[in-house]
């Protein structure tokens, strides 16, 4: 994105405005194609979605998902180990708890094979 006069004060609004740094500024308004308004909705509802990471040992991975299902307000959960995604468990399962646990239970089985994970939770606005 070339940055012109007109760039940077857009840029310059849209920190104002929303409180956040220029690299984020930048971003939304390049995926709402220099379109304001659009910019400022996108960095609201990234705001309203916040991420959490939690490393757990093998044996505790699926514990850890039950109380976060639990817990309720999660959009989504990953279940990672180092950089590999190995299961990606959306919203609409976790409100349906009783649909997740045998798998879960399946999941259990493969991840006490020793090791760290980490899950990386992501929730729905505070």
């Amino acid at each position: 994105m070339k940055k012109t006069k007109q760039q940077l004060e857009k840029i310059d609004l849209l920190r104002e405005r929303t409180g956040v740094g220029y690299k984020e500024a930048q971003e939304a308004l390049k995926e709402s194609k220099g379109d304001v308004i659009d910019a400022v909705v996108i960095i609201e509802e990234k705001k309203q979605r916040q991420k959490k990471e939690f490393h757990v040992a093998g044996n505790k991975v699926v514990k850890k998902v039950k109380e976060l299902i639990k817990q309720g307000n999660v959009t989504k959960i990953q279940i990672k180990k180092g950089k590999e995604v190995l299961v990606n468990i959306p919203a609409t399962v976790g409100v349906l708890g009783t649909v997740i646990y045998p798998p879960l239970a399946v999941l259990g089985m493969a991840v006490t094979i020793a090791g760290k994970y980490t899950l990386e939770v992501e929730y729905e606005g505070k």
